[in-house]
């Protein structure tokens, strides 16, 4: 009987998280982060649906504006960029919409490829198309009304943690850099997770560059990542970002535009990217939070460490924290907007 009660909880709680996910993409602007935006009410924060081209490709975005906001006064602004596989409705809108909540105007959009964006193949993942997207959001945002075009910060979540030191090392339009959970997708991609894959590098280049080969001839576009993960699975993950990413986009915050999928042939690009090189070339005020917990945490502190070119930097830990879990759980995402504000609000 134990055992039987034992499997009805785990069949309740698995129902309860998949209704959640559900209920939540009944959301008419797609959001599934908890407190999203349902309509915009008069007199408090709003969210903007927005397309624009970036380089020949429709960008789908979101604007999200303080609450009473005038377009004829001056407001600081803030770029939000994605986690790899994520899409705006995810942890970037609801950061952009903590941000917003603060004072600021913020934006955050589905990257070139991915999400509810154009571009073909469907998600073809280059650094140097992410950092694009990033200045593109700069370029949109800062034409916006009410937008002071001096006053634009840039936060980086995860993956688009990585992409956003890139662009800040030679887009200087951004006067502030805050990154969350950094990931340097470049370097795991090329190494693995905590070096684990450094024996397969040239096995795994060779496959790259013979799916770019069979792309040119026309032929199938190859993908990786591309297989689905049962929680049985993901329980038996050794890494906690792959364990908990897992319950994270497909079960608790899931959202049919965000995968972790890309082309096989983006590796050429990936694998040769490293988001902590030219990292003296930040002079602007950097701020790298990460979870206290964290397995990724590794990468926020070599980059931090390499930013020599700033006087004014933080590495702030948010104290108790996985990866994951600076993504929505309401004690440390307070925590990371406690400390956003306070560096956004001192340099913007």
């Amino acid at each position: 009987m134990k055992i039987k009660n034992n499997i009805l909880t785990v069949m309740l709680v698995a129902t309860s998280m998949l209704a959640s996910a559900q209920t939540k993409l009944s959301n008419p602007y797609g959001l599934v982060y908890e407190d999203a935006i349902t309509e915009n009410v008069p007199g408090e924060v709003n969210i903007q649906p927005v397309c624009y081209n970036l380089n020949g490709i429709t960008i789908a975005a979101n604007i999200y504006t303080p609450a009473n906001y005038d377009p004829s006064k001056s407001y600081p602004a803030i770029v939000v960029a994605h986690p790899n596989g994520g899409v705006k409705e995810q942890v970037a809108g609801l950061y952009a919409q903590r941000l917003a909540e603060s004072g600021f105007i913020t934006i955050v959009a589905d990257a070139s490829y991915q999400g509810a964006s154009g571009g073909k193949p469907r998600n073809v993942d280059k650094p140097a198309f992410r950092i694009e997207d990033i200045r593109g959001m700069a370029d949109y945002i800062t034409q916006y009304a009410g937008v002071n075009d001096e006053k634009l910060g840039l936060l980086g979540v995860c993956g688009g943690g990585g992409y956003s030191l890139a662009a800040a090392q030679t887009d200087k339009r951004f006067k502030a850099v805050a990154t969350l959970s950094m990931f340097n997708s470049g370097v795991v991609r090329r190494n693995g997770f905590m070096e684990s894959q450094l024996s397969t590098i040239q096995e795994r280049l060779k496959q790259a560059s013979d799916a770019r080969a069979q792309e040119a001839a026309g032929g199938e576009v190859l993908y990786t990542a591309n297989a689905k993960t049962t929680d049985e699975q993901a329980d038996n993950m050794p890494f906690d970002l792959y364990r908990e990413g897992h319950y994270y986009y497909n079960r608790t915050h899931a959202h049919p535009n965000s995968t972790f999928r890309y082309t096989t042939s983006s590796l050429i690009d990936l694998m040769a990217f490293d988001a902590s090189t030219n990292m003296y070339l930040i002079n602007q005020p950097l701020l790298m939070m990460a979870g206290s917990k964290a397995d990724t945490y590794y990468m926020t502190e070599d980059a931090f460490e390499k930013a020599t070119g700033t006087e004014d930097k933080e590495l702030f830990l948010i104290d108790g924290a996985t990866h994951i879990q600076t993504y929505y759980v309401p004690a440390y995402v307070d925590q990371a907007m406690k400390k956003l504000k306070e560096f956004f609000g001192k340099y913007l």
